[in-house]
């Protein structure tokens, strides 16, 4: 491709496509013309092209930010068929791969690249990126990045930081579900002018929206029945949890569809595999967790059903979203339980930490002194909160000023020689022969792996440690050695000291609290739409900012003439005897529960970082209330929420 070739010459050459959806042009024209930009389109609706078009068209690497494997996978495979050089770096890659990928980033040789926002805690990664022009960096998934968003992560905040490390000429922000707030907090954060903002429609007259209020008795049988009478057609079936889907495929199967599961739990060749099988059938029912669907460029999918609440109107349209993509028609139905709320909040309020673990937390970053390094994971067993919970306080303390994270860093190298160190140490000379061969002998060997502390090496060689991480990763690039790492500590410097620990727990405290509330409301957005008695589709575009100017007259309310209303939702009371069993059981692991949000997360069947190593998962009383809501749990214990043991 060259840069005289104009955007619509590269449609129809490339892609084989006459013209430009709504909005992709208007995005494409801003970002060729050196401005960052950012897209709101509805699920299907050709984001990614926004960037693979302009990719051909820049002088440099285009780097593509997703939190999602089978995105990276599926979009890839369609390039290299279109002949456009692109790779991914990911987990599921094998040694040799990654470092075929990381040698063509540096020769030139890729036009797209797609990693994880978790890929440039990788120090060998952001020393290389550093060294590439990069012409566009392209986030997707971009309202991660607020906290106003429904799925914010704190590595998403990072990446304007990394973007400008890596020299990055402009910035692309994608979203398929962002509020006008959520768009307001992407631009500023990513530095977009308003005028480079594009959103497009939100609505999908292809698609029929029913809600079906349901018991939980009644699910698998309204979800068979759908099944049954509907022509068979590509379906997905979301559920809450990996359990659930497993089951609810088996029963599938069993009655003669071709079902499968997928969810976060299984094996990436697996997911893999259910990925293929779905994409090249016309039949076939996956049964999943929100973890299948992004990505999935199947146009001719047929049914959405939701077995279980989605957590969010978010997740809801990004879900629906994946129907239809084809125009023609399409069917989604929310089969509408309120016995799902209880699992959903309990989600929510298992998240969050005791006061007495922020307060823990905040007492020992602070006394690490001024330039220090951390294990996430050992501080999240210590402390008893959920690694990207601790990942999160930690970012609230840079954003208020008090660290500043430096490259993370792995505490150990291993290396294994593919060929005679005499070979190796042969390619060079002098000082950079010694070095090498100094370097080796730091390396303690056990049966045939290397292991190298580079911090200890880099003491003892009197030696940079980027120094020391180039040297192997050339020798891993040349294929003398096999080089793998381990033990991530995440570096930071304390550029100022609270005048309050208390008060600084506090704040963390409260706004852990306050992610809570948001979360907590969000699901309720969801219960205020099955009985919204109105135009069900356009008070879900209302949430997006785009009501309707007339009723749709394909959702639930305007074809049955009145407002849907959930069964009422069943709350059984805690038996007395399981409780003073619990209540005993406490008394004896006092190291454990010693705040009541740990014990009552416990009696709900919430596992935490304490609770995992001390393996009480099988225990008799671990679940034992989990149909009993998280607060009522809470309440027996002897605590309101929002004290907390404080």
């Amino acid at each position: 491709m060259t840069s005289s070739q104009s955007p619509l010459d590269v449609l129809r050459a490339t892609f084989g496509f006459d013209t430009f959806r709504p909005g992709q042009e208007a995005v494409i024209e801003a970002l060729l013309a050196g401005h960052s930009a950012a897209a709101v389109f509805p699920t299907g609706s050709g984001k990614s092209l926004c960037y693979q078009l302009p990719a051909l068209l820049f002088p440099g690497l285009t780097v593509v930010v997703s939190p999602l494997i089978a995105l990276m996978k599926d979009q890839i495979d369609k390039l290299k068929q279109l002949g456009v050089a692109a790779e991914r770096l990911d987990s599921t890659l094998t040694a040799d791969e990654s470092a075929a990928v990381m040698t063509a980033m540096r020769t030139g040789q890729l036009l797209l690249l797609y990693v994880a926002p978790e890929r440039f805690n990788n120090e060998r990664f952001r020393e290389a990126i550093q060294r590439v022009r990069v012409s566009l960096f392209a986030v997707d998934e971009a309202h991660c990045i607020s906290e106003w968003g429904h799925n914010f992560r704190p590595d998403y905040l990072k990446l304007t930081r990394f973007a400008r490390e890596c020299r990055a000429e402009r910035l692309f922000a994608l979203t398929a579900t962002a509020t006008p707030a959520v768009l307001e907090d992407i631009c500023r954060q990513f530095q977009i002018e308003p005028a480079h903002a594009v959103r497009t429609g939100f609505y999908r007259p292809n698609l029929s929206l029913r809600i079906t209020p349901v018991s939980g008795s009644e699910q698998d049988a309204a979800l068979l029945d759908r099944l049954t009478r509907n022509e068979r057609g590509p379906t997905i079936v979301y559920v809450t949890l990996q359990r659930t889907a497993e089951q609810v495929a088996d029963r599938l199967a069993r009655r003669g569809f071709d079902a499968r599961a997928y969810h976060a739990g299984m094996k990436d060749e697996d997911r893999a595999a259910v990925q293929d099988w779905f994409a090249g059938s016309d039949r076939a029912i996956v049964v999943a967790t929100i973890a299948f669907g992004m990505g999935i460029d199947k146009a001719n999918i047929r049914y959405v059903y939701h077995y279980n609440l989605p957590k969010s109107l978010e997740n809801y349209s990004q879900e629906i979203g994946r129907a239809g993509r084809d125009g023609a028609a399409a069917h989604c139905e929310l089969l509408a339980c309120s016995d799902d709320i209880n699992t959903l909040e309990n989600f929510v309020f298992g998240d969050t930490p005791s006061f007495a673990s922020v307060s823990s937390l905040v007492r020992e970053v602070c006394q690490l002194g001024e330039a220090f390094d951390v294990s996430l994971y050992d501080l999240s067993f210590r402390h008893d909160i959920k690694q990207i919970v601790v990942r999160t306080l930690l970012t609230y303390l840079e954003l208020d000023g008090y660290l500043e994270e430096g490259t993370p860093f792995y505490a150990e190298y291993q290396f294994k020689p593919l060929v005679p160190s005499k070979e190796i140490l042969a390619q060079f000379e002098g000082e950079r022969q010694d070095f090498l061969r100094r370097l080796f002998c730091q390396a303690t060997k056990a049966k045939i792996w290397f292991s190298l502390d580079i911090a200890n090496a880099a003491t003892s060689l009197g030696q940079p440690r980027d120094r020391i991480v180039r040297a192997l990763d050339y020798c891993a690039e040349k294929q003398w050695l096999e080089v793998k790492v381990e033990g991530v500590r995440n570096r930071y410097r304390r550029l100022k000291s609270p005048t309050n620990l208390t008060a600084l727990a506090t704040e963390l405290h409260e706004k852990a609290l306050l992610r809570e509330a948001r979360e907590i409301a969000r699901l309720n957005e969801v219960l205020e739409l099955v009985e919204h008695d109105g135009c069900q589709v356009s008070q879900l575009g209302a949430h997006f900012g785009e009501p309707l100017p007339a009723p749709c007259g394909h959702c639930s309310h305007c074809l049955d003439g009145k407002a849907t209303r959930l069964l009422p939702r069943r709350a059984p009371p805690i038996d007395d005897r399981r409780w003073q069993e619990a209540a005993a059981f406490r008394a004896t692991k006092l190291d454990l529960f010693a705040d009541s949000r740990a014990f009552v997360r416990f009696l709900c069947g919430l596992s935490s970082p304490k609770l995992g190593r001390a393996r009480l998962g099988s225990h008799a009383l671990f679940g034992v209330f989990e149909n009993v809501p998280f607060s009522e749990v809470f309440r027996r214990a002897g605590e309101d929420l929002r004290d907390d043991n404080r």
